[in-house]
């Protein structure tokens, strides 16, 4: 058996406890918990996916993230993925979360924010570049083909949070 994971319903409660894979295939709806992380000056995170990464290789992301363990809290994934990604120690703070469709299978995305003041150490198994980006270059760059879809819808839904004004 591969990664666990707490299967969920429509309102986000807990049904079973399964395996990642069997969730994605089933199209069984779990959790994931993303990151936005911003420096100092206000730039946002934006990383491209290794060429070999079983999901969406190659791809831009203005996340972090993955997927939400048995009996873990979004915002405990979420500073678990941070960890693990970027190498980077923080407490993401919670923004919302929306049930998406999904690319390769629906699920509740949970988004936080974070302002990162050490420097990135990145997993090259999770990230093949990554940049600091306006806010304008990275709404040049979300329209890219080359985008993960999902990572776009959210972008949308965040750009539309009246406190979280882009320019």
């Amino acid at each position: 058996m591969g990664e666990l994971v707490e299967r969920v319903d429509e309102q986000d409660e807990v049904l079973a406890v399964v395996d990642r894979g069997d969730a994605i295939r089933q199209g069984w709806l779990h959790r994931i918990a993303t990151i936005v992380c911003r420096d100092t000056e206000g730039r946002i995170l934006v990383h491209r996916r290794p060429d070999d990464a079983p999901l969406f290789p190659a791809q831009f992301n203005w996340m972090l993230g993955g997927a939400v363990g048995v009996a873990e809290s979004y915002e405990d994934a979420a500073a678990r993925e941070l960890a693990e990604e970027l190498g980077v120690r923080g407490r993401p703070q919670f923004v919302f979360k929306f049930l998406c469709s999904g690319a390769i299978s629906p699920y509740w995305l949970g988004l936080h924010e974070v302002v990162v003041t050490e420097p990135a150490r990145p997993d090259p198994s999770e990230i093949a570049w990554h940049d600091w980006l306006t806010e304008s270059e990275l709404i040049d760059l979300v329209r890219h083909q080359a985008f993960v879809p999902d990572a776009r819808e959210a972008f949308d839904r965040y750009r539309a949070l009246p406190e979280h004004i882009f320019s």
